[in-house]
C-alpha cells in the first residue's frame, strides 16, 4: 500500500468550524463567543483563518505569550478603556463595528475572561473570540461569565476534515456528496477503508497530521514520525494536568487516564466494556471516589463519556445510571499512541479484540464532531447496542463492527422490543440497505455524515406512517 506524500499546505487545516463561526457572525444578538476544546485542537488556527477570510482586520493578543498585554485589564474592566488601551499597545485602531478581536490563551488573563461579560453588556454585537485550555477555563481563578458569552465546541480534526489536510481531495469531495442511498464503487469504497486505517493511527490532532501530511521519507517512516509527536503531545497533556490539578491530584487522573486502553486490552469480545473502578488508584474505590477524577477529565475535553442506558425510549437520560458509563479517548490517534500499538499493526488490522474498541472510539468522535451533544449505549441483560442516536424525534439503534463480520444479535433484539424506524450498523462493509427489514450497513467512514442523510430520515418517516396505518 503506497500513499503519495503531499508537501504543499494550500487548504491544509480547513476546519468546518469555520462554518459555525460564520454563523456565529452573522447573528444578530451574538455575544463574545469562546471557542471551547482540548489542547491541540486547531483552535488558535482556525480563529485567524476565520478573522484573515471574514473580516477588514483581525486584531490578536495571546495572553500567555504577552505579560504587558495582561496588565491592560488591571485598572478595571470598562470595555471602552480597554479597547483604547490595546488600540495603543497593537499601535492600530480597533474597529469595534467591522473587525475582529481575539483573546487567546485567555486562561492565563483570568481579569480578560470575566471581562468578556462587561463586552457583552456595554458593547453588544462585538466580534470578539476568545480560545483558550478547557482546564484553564474551567479550574482557573476567573469568574466565569455565565449567560453572557455565547459557545462553540472543536474537536480534533474529523475523518472528512483530515482528508482535505492530507491532500485527499478525490476522497473529500465524494464523502461531502454522498447520499447514502446511492451505490459506492468498490474502488472508492477500498481507498477511503485505507484511508481510514491510516486515521486510526494519525488521529485529528492537527500538529500530528501535518506530520503525516510533509513527510517525504515513505508510508511507515511518516507514521513513525507521527507516534513520536503523539508521545511528546502525551507528556505535554499529563504537564498540563499536573499544572492544574497539584500534584497528589494529577497523580490520579493520570493514573486513571492510563487505565482506561489498560482495561480495554482485558476485554476479549471486541466491545467496549463498562468502565470498571476496581484497581483504577490502589486504595480508592467505587465510582464515589473516582467520579471528581473522571469529571475532571472529561471538562479537560481529554476523555468522551457514553452513558449505558437500561431502556430504549426517549428522553435517554431519564434511563441512564450515573456509575454506568463507557469511556473513549478524545483522539483516536493519542489512543493507539497511549496504547503502544506499532502503525503496521494497526495497517494489517491485526490486532485482535482491541479492534472493536478503536472502532467505537472513532465513531464516537464522528459523533461528536457532527453535533451530537450526548452519547448513549443500551444494554439490557446480555444485550448490548453501541449508540442510541435520536433523528428527528425517533431513536436509532447504531451497532459498531470492526471488521466484515455484521452479525448484530443485539441489534434484533433492541428491534423486536422497540421497534425502531430503522437500524444501523457500521463495519468494514460496503454500503447497502435493506429496505424491507429496514436495516442500514453502512461502512464505518460514513460515522459522521451518516445521521445527516435525507434517505435516512425518509425510511423513518415511512415506518412510522407505515405502523400508524397498522395501528
Amino acid at each position: 500500500m503506497h500513499f503519495p506524500v503531499v508537501c504543499d499546505n494550500i487548504g491544509f487545516m480547513k476546519r468546518h468550524i469555520t462554518e459555525q463561526l460564520i454563523e456565529w457572525k452573522s447573528k444578530k444578538d451574538r455575544k463574545p463567543l469562546i471557542l471551547k476544546g482540548a489542547r491541540q485542537v486547531g483552535k488558535t488556527y482556525s480563529l485567524k483563518d476565520f478573522g484573515r477570510e471574514h473580516f477588514p482586520v483581525c486584531h490578536y493578543i495571546n495572553f500567555e505569550e504577552d505579560e504587558q498585554a495582561k496588565r491592560i485589564f488591571e485598572p478595571d474592566l470598562k470595555p471602552g478603556r480597554i479597547i483604547d488601551e490595546l488600540s495603543f499597545y497593537l499601535d492600530t485602531s480597533i474597529n469595534i463595528e467591522n473587525d475582529l478581536l481575539i483573546f487567546d490563551e485567555i486562561q492565563h488573563c483570568p481579569r480578560a475572561l470575566t471581562s468578556l461579560k462587561y463586552f457583552s453588556e456595554d458593547l453588544p454585537g462585538i466580534a470578539l473570540c476568545s480560545a483558550g485550555s478547557l482546564l484553564g477555563l474551567y479550574f482557573g481563578a476567573g469568574s466565569f461569565p455565565v449567560g453572557k458569552v455565547d459557545f462553540l465546541n472543536m474537536y480534533p480534526m474529523s475523518f472528512k476534515e483530515f482528508l482535505l489536510a492530507a491532500g485527499e481531495q478525490r476522497s473529500y469531495d465524494f464523502l461531502d456528496r454522498c447520499w447514502l442511498g446511492s451505490e459506492i464503487p468498490a474502488v472508492v469504497h477500498s481507498r477511503l477503508w485505507e484511508l481510514l486505517k491510516i486515521y486510526f493511527i494519525t488521529g485529528g490532532l492537527p500538529e500530528v497530521v501535518k506530520i503525516y501530511n510533509q513527510s517525504e521519507s515513505g508510508l511507515f517512516t511518516a507514521l513513525q514520525r507521527v507516534r513520536d509527536k503523539q508521545q511528546s503531545l502525551i507528556l505535554a497533556y499529563q504537564a498540563d494536568i499536573a499544572k492544574h490539578a497539584g500534584k497528589e491530584n494529577s497523580m490520579h487522573i493520570n493514573r486513571l487516564w492510563r487505565n482506561i486502553p489498560a482495561q480495554l486490552a482485558r476485554e476479549q469480545n471486541g466491545s467496549a466494556p463498562k468502565f470498571k473502578f476496581k484497581g483504577v488508584i490502589p486504595g480508592v474505590k467505587g465510582y464515589s471516589r473516582l467520579a471528581g477524577v473522571i469529571d475532571w477529565l472529561s471538562t479537560a475535553g481529554l476523555i468522551i463519556k457514553t452513558h449505558i442506558v437500561n431502556c430504549g425510549r426517549l428522553p435517554f437520560s431519564a434511563y441512564a445510571e450515573g456509575n454506568a458509563f463507557k469511556l473513549y479517548f478524545f483522539d483516536v490517534g493519542i489512543l493507539g499512541a497511549i496504547s503502544n500499538l506499532p502503525p503496521k499493526t494497526i495497517i494489517d488490522y491485526d490486532y485482535g479484540s482491541y479492534k472493536g474498541y478503536f472502532a467505537e472510539n472513532f465513531a464516537a468522535q464522528e459523533f461528536l464532531c457532527s453535533g451530537a451533544a450526548e452519547l448513549f449505549c443500551w444494554r439490557e441483560g446480555t444485550a448490548e447496542v453501541e449508540f442510541l442516536r435520536e433523528f428527528d424525534g425517533e431513536v436509532i439503534p447504531v451497532e459498531i463492527k470492526s471488521g466484515w463480520v455484521t452479525q448484530a444479535k443485539s441489534l434484533k433484539v433492541f428491534a423486536r422490543k422497540y421497534s425502531p424506524g430503522c437500524r444501523i450498523v457500521m463495519s468494514a462493509k460496503n454500503l447497502f440497505i435493506d429496505r424491507e427489514n429496514r436495516v442500514h450497513r453502512y461502512p464505518l467512514y460514513l460515522a459522521g455524515v451518516m445521521l445527516h442523510d435525507s434517505s435516512i430520515l425518509s425510511m423513518i418517516r415511512a415506518s412510522v406512517n407505515r405502523n400508524l396505518n397498522e395501528t
